[in-house]
């Protein structure tokens, strides 16, 4: 079986040499449509009960360059598509025009929008375990308590290839996955959206998760291209550059920045789990002390690089310690340096535990106990099937669409996405990790009215909140404008809605961001922010 299966191949290659390589069959065009079902509903929030009407559908979106007067067949005309799943649900009995329309979408890059629709704002919440593995089937779904519809209307997407989207035609995956193709797909799909339900005069909003928050970024400037302006955008979880990840510190050596980012969120997880050395601590008093140590004492010690002497080596990992449970010798051994999934891996190892990611208040049986790095989430791994199986019955049940088709909660384009931008004022794609704080400076700029609203987790690895502090305190904008932007932490992690305290806080500050910024009323004094602690 060995030696044919060799000859095979071998002859293959005899093949392709000598120049009879087979042709690939061109690939067709698509031949999506747009396709919706409707059905209505109801919620309570806060003891009053709201009616609306739920749409579940697709929108057509033609990759970016294409033109719909061109010839047909002309080879310069890209017949890419993708065929974007969403569910919208507006209120009965109000008008258009007199309801905001917020449109959300998680991240990835790769991701469907289930985490946010079924455990953040939309009218049904999937139950799952505050911080442990939820059980297996059957799950339960409950009245959202929480859904966002007593203030805006929903639009909850998909990207291209999750969920129920689809792409087709030549260069499909070049044409929709990568930053700036994403970007394009979002603004042409906003706009279809805004013209098929006839709401350009609704006060509008974006909310992103995650890589959702670098979208959302990039779509505030597309969006004003296609004379859209927007009252708010909302960032949860954010990540806009990319240069701030922590990652392997061997393989990108000098780059010390993401380790100081990283540092208070180790600081938070290790206080939840009680692994700091010194005496208990309240959490903000703590954070502030590390967010100095880390920007200061530690930056610098980072910048000196081979110049650090040993005894100052000793002193910083001292306090490393200190800050963040971890043994004193790996913290030598790692340079001083905490790399991404090792923190994880070693704060519980003497109870053979690896932390979560993205809500570090999780645990799970580490899996190998050798390894350097985190093998897997245990967050994703408490909360996935619940999530995934519980949209999977309710976009049947309840909104009748999707029989007969395969839903991707997520896929596989991490790898393969296109991550050059080009960010306003460059004249072609950068050759680097993206960064979209340009864009959403710019945006600010030309929209001086426009609000960003952060909503960040304490217990989040996968993007430490004071990263994304970091990042906004140096977007290149006025002071006058720096007001325009609002911070908001929670006792929880990436996807906060998880904690449900966290997920009620979450709420009472979106819903007073979106009245105070929705212009349909004489303004008002400001909410008390919840959840500040």
């Amino acid at each position: 079986m060995k030696r044919s299966a060799l000859a095979v191949v071998l002859c293959g290659c005899v093949s392709i040499a000598r120049g009879a390589v087979p042709v690939p069959a061109p690939v067709p065009a698509p031949d999506f449509k747009p396709t919706e079902t409707r059905t209505t509903g109801s919620v309570t929030v806060n003891g009053t009960r709201i009616d609306y009407r739920a749409i579940a559908g697709t929108l057509v979106v033609h990759a970016k360059g294409w033109n719909p007067n061109a010839a047909p067949g002309d080879p310069k005309n890209p017949t890419a598509e993708t065929s974007m799943f969403y569910v919208a649900y507006f209120r009965r009995g109000v008008p258009a025009a007199g309801r905001p329309v917020t449109f959300l979408f998680n991240g990835g890059p790769g991701s469907s929008s289930i985490w946010l629709h079924m455990g953040a704002f939309g009218p049904v919440r999937v139950l799952t375990a505050d911080h442990d593995h939820t059980p297996p089937a059957p799950y339960r779904t409950v009245n959202n308590d929480e859904s966002l519809l007593d203030v805006s209307d929903l639009v909850f997407i998909d990207a291209p290839g999750t969920g129920f989207s689809r792409i087709g035609g030549p260069n499909a995956g070049k044409s929709f996955y990568g930053v700036d193709q994403d970007i394009h797909a979002f603004a042409v799909f906003i706009r279809e959206f805004l013209s098929r339900y006839d709401r350009w005069n609704s006060p509008k909003y974006l909310y992103g998760e995650s890589y959702g928050t670098m979208r959302a970024a990039g779509l505030a400037l597309a969006l004003q291209r296609e004379d859209i302006d927007l009252n708010g955008v909302m960032l949860q979880s954010l990540i806009l550059d990319w240069d701030l990840m922590p990652d392997d510190p061997r393989l990108n050596p000098s780059v010390d920045l993401p380790y100081v980012v990283a540092l208070p969120s180790y600081a938070a997880t290790a206080w939840y789990h009680h692994a700091l050395p010194g005496p208990p601590q309240h959490l903000r008093p703590l954070l502030d002390q590390v967010e100095h140590f880390a920007t200061t004492e530690y930056a610098l010690a980072l910048m000196r690089g081979n110049e650090l002497s040993a005894a100052r080596r000793q002193a910083i990992a001292d306090q490393l310690h200190a800050d963040t449970g971890l043994p004193i010798a790996y913290l030598l051994k790692s340079d001083l340096r905490i790399e991404y999934g090792a923190f994880q891996k070693q704060l519980l190892a003497n109870q053979d535990l690896t932390t979560g990611t993205l809500d570090t208040r999780f645990t799970g049986p580490t899996q190998d106990p050798l390894g350097r790095v985190a093998e897997y989430d245990p967050q994703s791994a408490a909360i996935s099937s619940a999530y995934v199986s519980a949209f999977n019955a309710y976009v049947r049940e309840r909104l009748h669409f999707g029989q007969g088709m395969d839903y991707r909660p997520g896929i596989p384009v991490y790898g393969r996405w296109d991550y050059r931008h080009q960010p306003p004022g460059a004249h072609r794609a950068l050759i680097a990790l993206p960064n979209v704080l340009p864009d959403l400076a710019i945006a600010m700029k030309r929209n001086p009215d426009l609000q960003v609203m952060v909503n960040s987790g304490y217990f989040d690895i996968s993007t430490p909140y004071y990263e994304g502090w970091f990042e906004l305190h140096h977007l290149p904008i006025p002071p006058t404008l720096q007001h325009n932007i609002e911070y908001r932490y929670y006792r929880s992690g990436h996807m906060i809605y998880v904690h449900l305290p966290a997920l009620k806080q979450l709420h009472a500050n979106v819903a007073a961001f979106i009245r105070r910024t929705d212009h349909l009323t004489a303004a008002s004094p400001a909410a008390a922010p919840a959840g500040q602690n």
